[in-house]
Formats: C-alpha cells, sequence, structure tokens
C-alpha cells in the first residue's frame, strides 16, 4: 500500500475503495468473530472462497435481475455480527440476505442458488413466530436497536484497512488535524458528556482536560481491553471486528493532549482481538497514519500492545499501568491521579475501548448530535453482552436510556422455555441484581446507582425462576475472591469470609446469624477497599441478600433450594403410586441408597443418598422426583 503523505492522498484512498466496493458484483460477508469461529466459520469462509475461485465469472442474481458491478466476487471475514445465538452467520450484498446456523455443507448450495440464481434458501433464514426475515435489517433482535459504536461490526472486512477508510474512517482525525486545536478537541467531548463505558461513567472531556493541563509535556494514552467481567465480550468485538475506530479514537485524544504514545492493554486471552489489532497497527503504520509526521501534519504517534496474564484487577486504572510497565498487576493509593502520574509516572488517559470507538463519531457529527441520543446526563449509546435465559443472545447496542424491558422483550425475544423472568445480573462481578419492578427502569448511569446496581463494562446475565440466587451470589463471590490481588486486607480477607459463609449455606450448614455478617462484612468491605474493584466486590451479595432474603433463609431454616440448583440440598424421593418396582433405580444408585421389593414400592434413606440424581435419570415412569 502507497504512502497517505497528505489530505489529498487520504480522500482520493477512500474515493478508490468506495468505488471497488461498489463495482463488486457481490459481497459475502462471513462471520470470523471468536464465536461464529468456534462454530466452523473458517471452514465456511475457505469453502467460499474455493467456489468462487473455481466460478470467476459467474452472474450474481437479484430475483431475476443482475446485479449491478463488474467487479469481483468478494468473500470477507467480517467481525462479530453481533446474533451469536444464530452463529455461524453469513451476510450477503447486495442481495441484502443474512443466512443463520450455516454450515460448511450449506456453502455449495448458497453458491448455486443464491448467488447463480438469487434463490433465497429458506431454511437458513431466520424466523421468530412463524415469520420469515430474509434480511438483517427486518430481524427484530437488530430492529430494535441503535447500532453505531458496532455499525462496521459485521459490514466490512474486519482485517484490511481500506474497508474501514471506505466508511469514512480518519475522517474525524483527519478533520481535527487540520481544523481543530487541541484545547477545542478536548472541548467538544466535553460538550459531549461522553462517559466512560468501562464501568464507572467517569468524563471523558473533564479526564482529557486533566492531562493536557499537567506540566509535564511526556504524556500517555493508554487503552483498556482487558474486560475481565464474566460474560462481557463488547470490547472484544469492536477489536476484533472494527479495530480502527478505536485507533482512530486513541489518535484524537493523543492529538488533544500533546500525546506522541499509546498503549493497548488486551488480556492474552483474546488472540484474535490481538492478531486483528496487530494487522491493523501494521497497516496504519505502512500507510503513514500511525507513526511520524501524520498525513503531514506534524503529528506524530505510535501505539503498542500489550498482553495481560488475565487478572480481573488488571482491568482497575493503576494497576494496569503498573502491568505494562513490568510491575505485578496491583492498585495503590490515590491520589496522585492517573491523570497526574499514570503510566512510567507520567500524565495518562486511560479509557475502555467503547471509549475510545465513540470519539470519532462526536468528532464528525458535534457534541449536539452525540447528545441528542439518550438522556442528558448519559447520552449516547451503549454496547451489552445480551446472555443467560433469554431466547437471543448476543451483542446488542442501544441507547442509553433504554429499559431493560425493552432489551429482554423486544431485542433478546424474552425468557427461554417455560421459565419466567428471575432477575438480570448487570455488571459482572462489580455489579447488582435487577428484578421485576426494576424492568422499567432506565439503563443509564445515574438510574441504576440508585437501584443500588452499575452498568460496569455491559454484561446482562438474565436469570428466570429456575436460578438459585444464592448460588448466583457465591459464583461471584468466589470469581472477586479468586481475582483479588491481595494487596488490602477488607478484599483479600473480607472475600474470603464471604465466601465460606455461602459456600456453608449452599451445603445445609448455614445459620441465621450468618446473614447479619454477610452483611456486615459486605459493608465493612464497600467502606474500606483499596480500589474500585474491591470496593464493589461485595455488591452482588447485598443486592441478592436485599432482593431475595427469602431464599437465603429458605437455604438456611428449611435446608431447602426451591430451583433446587444447590445439590447438598437435593431431597430425592419415589412416588409410590408411579414406582412399578422394577429396582432400576436401585441398581443405578452408586451409593446403595435405594432398596425395596420387586413389583413394589421402592425407597431412597436420605442419609445414604449423595444426591448425585442417577435414580431420577434412570427412571422410565418418573416416579423419582426432588422434593419440594
Amino acid at each position: 500500500m502507497n504512502r497517505i503523505e497528505n489530505r489529498e492522498a487520504l480522500d482520493q484512498l477512500r474515493k478508490e475503495s468506495e468505488q471497488k466496493i461498489k463495482n463488486s458484483r457481490c459481497r459475502i460477508l462471513i462471520c470470523a468473530g471468536t464465536g461464529c469461529l468456534a462454530g466452523g466459520s473458517d471452514q465456511i469462509y475457505r469453502r467460499m472462497c474455493e467456489l468462487v475461485k473455481n466460478h470467476p465469472d459467474v452472474e450474481v442474481k437479484f430475483g431475476a435481475e443482475i446485479a449491478h458491478g463488474d467487479g469481483e466476487i468478494g468473500v470477507k471475514k467480517s467481525g462479530c455480527h453481533g446474533f451469536c445465538e444464530m452463529g455461524p452467520l453469513m451476510r450477503i450484498e447486495p442481495l441484502g440476505l443474512l443466512y443463520t446456523k450455516v454450515k460448511p455443507e450449506d456453502c455449495d448450495e448458497i453458491f448455486h442458488r443464491t448467488i447463480e440464481k438469487g434463490e433465497p434458501i429458506r431454511h437458513l433464514l431466520y424466523k421468530q413466530d412463524g415469520i420469515e426475515y430474509p434480511t438483517q435489517e427486518e430481524i427484530p433482535f437488530y430492529k430494535k436497536q441503535t447500532r453505531l459504536v458496532l455499525k462496521n461490526c459485521g459490514h466490512i472486512d474486519a482485517e484490511h484497512i481500506e474497508e474501514y477508510i471506505s466508511t469514512g474512517g480518519y475522517t474525524a482525525l483527519e478533520k481535527v488535524l487540520f481544523t481543530m486545536t487541541p484545547e477545542e478537541v478536548v472541548q467538544e467531548v466535553s460538550d459531549s458528556n461522553l462517559r466512560g463505558r468501562g464501568g464507572g461513567g467517569f468524563t471523558t472531556g473533564y479526564k482529557w482536560s486533566q492531562v493536557a493541563k499537567q506540566e509535564e509535556t511526556t504524556r500517555y494514552i493508554v487503552c483498556n481491553g482487558d474486560e475481565g467481567d464474566p460474560g462481557a465480550f463488547m470490547d472484544r468485538s469492536i477489536m476484533e471486528g472494527d479495530p480502527h475506530k478505536m485507533i482512530e479514537g486513541m489518535m484524537i485524544a493523543a492529538y488533544a493532549v500533546s500525546a506522541q504514545e499509546g498503549y493497548v492493554y488486551v488480556r492474552a486471552e483474546y488472540p484474535l482481538a490481538i492478531r486483528r489489532l496487530r494487522r491493523a497497527i501494521a497497516q496504519a503504520e505502512e500507510c503513514g497514519l500511525l507513526g511520524e509526521n501524520i498525513l503531514g501534519s506534524g503529528f506524530s504517534f505510535r501505539l503498542h500492545i500489550n498482553r495481560g496474564a488475565g487478572a480481573f484487577v488488571c482491568g482497575e486504572g493503576s494497576a494496569l499501568t503498573a502491568s505494562i510497565e513490568g510491575n505485578r498487576g496491583m492498585p495503590r493509593v490515590k491520589p496522585p491521579r492517573t491523570v497526574e502520574q499514570g503510566l512510567f509516572a507520567k500524565p495518562t488517559v486511560l479509557n475502555n475501548v467503547e471509549t475510545f470507538a465513540n470519539v470519532p463519531m462526536i468528532l464528525n457529527n458535534g457534541a449536539a448530535w452525540y447528545k441528542s441520543i439518550g438522556p442528558e446526563n448519559s447520552p449516547g449509546t451503549k454496547a451489552f453482552a445480551l446472555t443467560g435465559t433469554v431466547k437471543n443472545t448476543g451483542l446488542i447496542e442501544v441507547p442509553m436510556g433504554t429499559t431493560l424491558r425493552e432489551v429482554i422483550y423486544d431485542i433478546g425475544g424474552g425468557i427461554k422455555g417455560d421459565g419466567k423472568f428471575k432477575a438480570v445480573q448487570i455488571g459482572g462481578p462489580s455489579g447488582g441484581c435487577l428484578i421485576t419492578p426494576h424492568l422499567d427502569v432506565s439503563l443509564d448511569f445515574d438510574s441504576l446507582k440508585k437501584m443500588g446496581a452499575m452498568i460496569g463494562s455491559g454484561g446482562l446475565v438474565v436469570m428466570d425462576n429456575h436460578t438459585c440466587m444464592v448460588e448466583v451470589a457465591r459464583f461471584f463471590m468466589n470469581f472477586t475472591q479468586n481475582e483479588s490481588c491481595g494487596k488490602c486486607v477488607p478484599c483479600r480477607e473480607g472475600t474470603k469470609r464471604m465466601l465460606e459463609i455461602l459456600e456453608r449455606i449452599v451445603a445445609g450448614n448455614g445459620e441465621l446469624e450468618d446473614l447479619d455478617t454477610l452483611d456486615e462484612l459486605a459493608h465493612t468491605i464497600t467502606d474500606t477497599a483499596l480500589c474500585g474493584l474491591g470496593k464493589s466486590a461485595a455488591l452482588p451479595v447485598m443486592s441478592t441478600l436485599k432482593l431475595f432474603r427469602e431464599e437465603y433463609e429458605e437455604h438456611v431454616v428449611k435446608k431447602k433450594c426451591r430451583s433446587h440448583n444447590c445439590t447438598a440440598l437435593r431431597r430425592f424421593v419415589i412416588s409410590p403410586e408411579r414406582c412399578k418396582g422394577c429396582s432400576k433405580c436401585a441398581r443405578n444408585c452408586p451409593a446403595d441408597a435405594i432398596s425395596g421389593q420387586i413389583k413394589e414400592a421402592f425407597y431412597i434413606d436420605p442419609s445414604k443418598c449423595i444426591k448425585c440424581g442417577a435414580c431420577e435419570s434412570s427412571c422410565a415412569f418418573g416416579a423419582i422426583h426432588i422434593e419440594d
């Protein structure tokens, strides 16, 4: 690729890239995000490449018409399309088709029926409530979203910079370099009221202004791509599917605060994101959009990637910068803040991937445009990883202020199977629970804080009535305790004591005073822990104890788990009226806990039963069940 020396060369490349896409007879965009790759999309990509290579001159039909464009048929690896429940996904342009749950063996039929003849393959189209949706834009999952940060994910080749440039990429950088002063850039971001998407919701423009006013002239830009919350994959998907958007945002931040060097901190468990980032940085350097004298403006910026070892605590700013420096990732006492003494003890702008990805849009469209989306104090959109017992799981993006009801029922399609909505854990291990009365609460920073929850990085785990909330609290406390860096006593010892109590309760050995101890420990840790992660470590316990105290009391007093998830609290019984006396359950019991006579009702000795469930699964008559 030729080096882009000035604005004119960038504009020329943009026009050429746009025209190349426009001239394509067909673009086959195969989801190559981590989820779809796990489902075999790489094999689908290779097979489609073979078919195109073997039939280079095929005419692409659009119904009865020949599709416009006399260029090649392009088979592209896109980023995550978002509809993970339906992957692997394939989008075919200009036909506008979206195929779901594609398998490698479907490729020949797709090529010969859809590409050659213009016929949709009905069994690959998405269907909901008996309605068939040929195009992505018609599917309720997408139709109810506002995809701005994720706009390019699934629509461009994630591995080629020309595709990003063709969508208007790097126009915001060009604008700030040649028409705005650094002070004007900081002011525009401040006026937009963009708040950090990494969890705390701190005002981005204020953070940048604090770095810009420091006397120390050596400054750094750091992107937090660690994303350690269980079930969260928003930042990963942006890095995999549209890495240049984040890079452009970092470059604008660097110009705004006069920094010349930046670091992207990505956990090593994200190998595809790291590979795509490395490729994106290399391509940007090759064409002159990273490095010295960018676009002939005199502005220089270099970007590095640091791989983290997967420590949850390294999502905290001071621990993250310590890790980049080669030290153990542990938070430090503040002040001084990161904006004053961050990476290498220099003033540092630290934002997460999604925050930086918002910046180019703000500079292109203006602060007023951005503030018109969502509530005034939390403008813009937010990406969420929607998982759990919801029909349509995946990566979504909605305006701030959208309600939980809209997310779960309009986008997520409602609760799976015969379950009923019970709660949603928002914000991962640092968040809290929302229940039915909260379904119409606005999903924004301030509204959730009032509910004792937080957006966090954007994980949304939906739970139905088959979920044990005590076990949920134990799961998150186990995660937090394992991930504690151990520097401060409240987090190191307090979370350990809380975990021990929760494990006793789910094992059937809890006592009523344990609930008061849990509450006391939770408040102590929240008030005294060193870092933000420690202070929020007890939130899942605090919210479940407040909202589902009766479940805790059932575990402690009645030694029962209403959802039957806690193995130690199960009690298997045999219904005499259903038992045929076949003895199959007794023969399958590894603890010799079942006795009886042939052709008579058998009996389970609870003192011997190990609650394994082998008897229930082996009974052909449904005579064995867990006692309510």
